[in-house]
């Protein structure tokens, strides 16, 4: 339903099935964005498992940081190299089934500000994953039941899984929000452009309601008719 704001120019009008059925269709984008996740959270993992057991130890300092007594060290590579291979899985599955934005936007467009919003959400994770991997840290995983004895007993396999599932959400409304506008501009545009289309269709049968509605109109020109006065006796034609 549509509202005029200003002569050729509409607005949608807020209601309550419109706040519903947007209310549905956000929860119907986050549960395929989930769904997509999740497939992600399997090639995150997978890769991370590949180059965890093709690489050095995890735990082992690769440069050190300046000024600091920190250092990166390889599980940071592992977990950023995980990322990019699970970046994009995401992105060309979102981009084509969740969002549906391939048809609205350049591939490169919409890849960089996915990108970006990953890194944003790597950056957060590699705190959190820094923060669990750590002995001296509060959040620090348990090193007696999380011994890396076992594949299911790593953990920076559980530690990847902790920010996996806390960066989803934050990477979700940052994603729908800027990386794929496009196609909420589309449809803005399409429903500006059937607000107008239903207001041609519908202007010329207003016109001819408001034309049965007034009646007839006088001329300018004319004057009121003088009274007929009625017929004499021989008006009829008989004597």
């Amino acid at each position: 339903m549509t509202r005029v704001t200003s002569p050729g120019r509409y607005c949608p009008r807020v209601t309550v099935e419109g706040q519903a059925a947007r209310g549905r269709r956000n929860l119907g984008l986050f549960l395929k964005f989930g769904l997509v996740g999740a497939s992600g959270v399997v090639v995150n993992l997978a890769t991370l498992v590949v180059v965890n057991r093709l690489g050095a130890h995890p735990e082992d300092a690769v440069v050190g940081l300046p000024l600091t007594d920190y250092s990166i060290r390889w599980y940071h590579v592992f977990s950023t190299l995980a990322f990019l291979v699970a970046n994009l899985w995401n992105f060309q599955l979102n981009r084509t089934w969740t969002f549906v934005s391939a048809r609205h936007a350049r591939w490169w467009s919409e890849y960089w500000p996915f990108l970006a919003v990953g890194a944003l959400g790597q950056g957060i994770g590699l705190v959190l994953l820094t923060s669990l991997m750590h002995q001296g840290s509060p959040l620090a995983l348990p090193t007696d039941v999380l011994d890396d004895s076992t594949g299911f007993r790593t953990r920076l396999y559980w530690g990847q899984l902790i920010v996996i599932l806390v960066v989803t959400p934050l990477s979700f409304v940052l994603n729908k929000l800027w990386t794929f506008a496009a196609v909420r501009t589309h449809r803005l545009a399409e429903h500006a452009e059937h607000a107008e289309r239903a207001d041609g269709a519908a202007r010329p049968g207003q016109e001819r309601d408001d034309a049965l509605t007034a009646g007839p109109t006088a001329s300018p020109d004319s004057s009121p008719s003088s009274p007929v006065p009625p017929p004499g006796p021989g008006a009829s034609g008989r004597p």
